[in-house]
C-alpha cells in the first residue's frame, strides 16, 4: 500500500511538473506574440506618421506656390491698373488742354466779333 501511495504521489508530481512547463511555454509564447504585435503596431504608426509628414510637406509646397502665384497676379493687376490710370490722366489732361484752347478761341472770337 505504501508503494502504491508513493507511486501515485510520484505520478502526481510528474503531472504537476509537466503542467507547469506547459504553462511556462504558453506564457512565453503569449509574451512573444505581444512583442510582435507591439512591433507591428509601432511600424504601422511610424509609416502613418511618415505619410502624414510627406502629405503635409506637399500641402505646404502647394500653398507656397499658390501664394506666390497670387502675389504675382496681384502685382500684374496693380501694374495694369496703374497703366490704365496714367492713360486716363493723360487723356483727361489732353481733354482739359483742348477745352482750354476751345474756350480761349471762343473768348477771342466773342471779343473780336
Amino acid at each position: 500500500m505504501k508503494k502504491l501511495f508513493l507511486g501515485a504521489l510520484g505520478l502526481l508530481l510528474v503531472a504537476s511538473i509537466t503542467s507547469c512547463r506547459e504553462t511556462t511555454d504558453k506564457a512565453e509564447e503569449a509574451a512573444e506574440n505581444a512583442t510582435e504585435a507591439a512591433q507591428e503596431a509601432t511600424e504601422k504608426a511610424s509609416d502613418a506618421a511618415e505619410t502624414a509628414i510627406n502629405e503635409a510637406d506637399e500641402a505646404l509646397d502647394e500653398a507656397g506656390d499658390a501664394l506666390e502665384k497670387a502675389g504675382d497676379d496681384a502685382s500684374e493687376a496693380t501694374e495694369k491698373a496703374i497703366d490704365e490710370a496714367e492713360k486716363a490722366l493723360d487723356d483727361a489732361g489732353k481733354a482739359l488742354k483742348k477745352a482750354k484752347e476751345d474756350t480761349e478761341k471762343a473768348v477771342d472770337d466773342a471779343v473780336n466779333s
